[in-house]
């Protein structure tokens, strides 16, 4: 898969050596590839995330959203099985990030987590251009008014996560597909979460959200969140189930990480005000 941001050319408005984009701009693009091109790699993506965040543990503080997903001995672990074309896609919009970045390379660590933002995202108006009828235009105007966009604040300012150079220890994740429900309360449980965020989570714990909801719905601990989300999804504006999703991955997506907020800065040119003509 290739991932190219801009239509080169005469009309393209972008001259030969400049580029008018910054990092953001690149991110978005690469959130449109996501949802456009390849719906089908949105649940690995939402699982990629969910596993490179779910090694993270308590006792020893150690694991987390590092990127070590990325690792050869990591990503042949069997809970991550099938989700190496959401791993080749994002290494590939990595290369396009880094080839225009001012600001110096974005972590892997980094990329993972947005990536999983730019899939709920494109599943959130996805729901609301189905409650139009299909019309693109209405549900994205729905999604614009009665959207959760402006719960992603504090989300888009915690970029700065540094990568792992080792695979983190083995053992720390279930196969989601395989686990019980007991299991997965366990493993939330270990990391510091209930069954409010399992239930709210179920999106990245496989490809049939309905089929893992009612998996979760059998554990009484679990099914009033589940339902609560269900009937939240049958909503105008499914304000309950986006805004404790983007809470719960806000979370998730720091577990035992030190953000760098100065990582991807640079300096500005400074312009010499003795040489400008007035």
């Amino acid at each position: 898969v290739e991932i190219c941001c801009f239509c080169k050319g005469e009309d393209s408005g972008v001259a030969d050596g400049g580029w008018p984009f910054n990092r953001r701009d690149i991110l978005k693009c690469f959130g449109s590839v996501v949802g456009m091109g390849h719906p089908d790699l949105i649940p690995p993506i939402l699982t990629l995330a969910l596993n490179d965040t779910m090694t993270y543990d308590k006792a020893t503080k150690s694991g987390g959203p590092n990127g070590s997903i990325r690792l050869s001995p990591e990503m042949s672990r069997p809970e991550n099985r099938g989700l190496s074309p959401a791993l080749d896609l994002l290494v590939e919009a990595k290369r396009e990030i880094d080839s225009k970045s001012k600001g110096g390379p974005i972590s892997f660590a980094d990329l993972i987590q947005f990536a999983a933002q730019a899939a709920v995202k494109k599943t959130f108006l996805d729901s609301a251009i189905r409650k139009c009828g299909g019309n693109e235009e209405k549900g994205r105007t729905l999604y614009t008014a009665y959207g959760s966009n402006g719960q992603w604040g504090l989300f888009d300012k915690q970029f700065g996560r540094t990568d792992a150079q080792e695979p983190d220890p083995e053992g720390r994740i279930p196969q989601w597909d395989k686990a019980s429900v007991q299991e997965m309360k366990n493993k939330f449980s270990a990391v510091g979460f209930g069954p409010r965020q399992l239930a709210v989570m179920s999106a990245f714990l496989g490809p049939d959200q309905l089929a893992t909801e009612s998996l979760l719905a059998s554990d009484p601990d679990v099914r009033p969140w589940v339902e609560k989300y269900q009937r939240s999804r049958e909503t105008v504006s499914q304000t309950d189930y986006e805004v404790d999703l983007i809470t719960t991955l806000t979370k998730l997506s720091t577990l035992g990480q030190k953000i760098n907020y100065e990582a991807y800065t640079y300096p500005v040119q400074k312009i010499d005000l003795g040489k400008l003509k007035l």
